[in-house]
């Protein structure tokens, strides 16, 4: 690991110092290098870093190897490898967060051979708002739709019609002996039976959720390195491993996958 003396880029002094909690946003450029590699001005050489464009909120891992960008205020520099990878327009210049990360050696390896590593959960619109006004971007506002409020109906009163009354008849009441019987014992109330509760059986699983990609071919990929399973919700593939009998065998799993790299996997209950 190669640290190196403070140098000057358009007259500002840049230190490069070993950060591990590193986690910025800025701009990247298209510049030189192999594979999915990078530069930055002040990390420790190699270092692997999350690079996440807050265009689209697709990450990938790429491998810092030079000090850059040698001009202007851009955060990272990346290779023409990484630049596809992001998903980033040519010839353009894209706001992203950089966050430095601990992988998997398996996934060091091939960053070192030329290779890419399995692609990153995409980050959340609400996430990528947030860096986005960290950053000063404007940010669009919800939508919000607005329901017409029906007037009210007039309801005219009906005149109520004038009722007469009918003078009273003179009844002379007749007296009859009537004889008095005691009245029957009531039968004594019946138990109230028991209701029983109904018996209900879940029906659903644990699963460890790995990610949720924006496209099948990436989905795939997660699938194949954990051994887990993909399913269309939306616009989005999932990809799963499960299910899992009880909480304890889950979380197994859980530490399995988190070791393999995927750090934002969960345990999710699903029918």
């Amino acid at each position: 690991m190669v640290l190196g003396a403070p140098f000057v880029i358009d007259g500002v002094t840049y230190t490069p110092v070993d950060v591990m909690n590193y986690d910025s946003v800025g701009y990247a450029q298209i510049g030189e290098g192999d594979g999915v590699s990078g530069a930055h001005r002040t990390l420790p050489l190699p270092s692997y870093v999350e690079v996440t464009s807050l265009e689209t909120g697709r990450t990938i891992l790429v491998r810092l190897t030079q000090r850059g960008p040698m001009t202007g205020s851009d955060l990272v520099s990346l290779s023409a490898g990484a630049w596809t990878q992001l998903g980033a327009k040519s010839g353009a210049r894209v706001p992203v967060r950089v966050r430095r990360v601990n992988p998997p050696e398996a996934e060091r390896t091939l960053l070192r051979s030329g290779g890419q590593a399995p692609a990153r959960m995409d980050t959340p619109p609400g996430l990528l708002a947030a860096l986005k006004r960290k950053l000063g971007l404007a940010v669009a506002p919800p939508v919000v739709m607005e329901v017409a409020t029906p007037a009210p109906t007039k309801v005219e009163p009906k005149p109520v019609a004038k009722v007469e009354p009918k003078s009273a008849t003179k009844v002379e009441p007749k007296t009859v002996a009537t004889p008095v019987t005691a009245p029957k014992p009531a039968a004594p109330p019946k138990p109230a039976e028991p209701v029983k509760a109904p018996v209900t059986t879940s029906s659903k699983g644990l699963y460890v959720q790995v990610g949720a990609y924006s496209t099948r071919a990436r989905a795939d990929a997660a699938a194949k390195a954990v051994g887990g399973t993909v399913t269309a919700s939306g616009k989005l593939w999932r990809v799963r491993v499960g299910p899992h009998k009880d909480r304890g065998q889950a979380d197994a799993a859980l530490a399995k996958v988190r070791a393999g790299g995927y750090a934002d996997a969960m345990v999710v209950t699903a029918p």
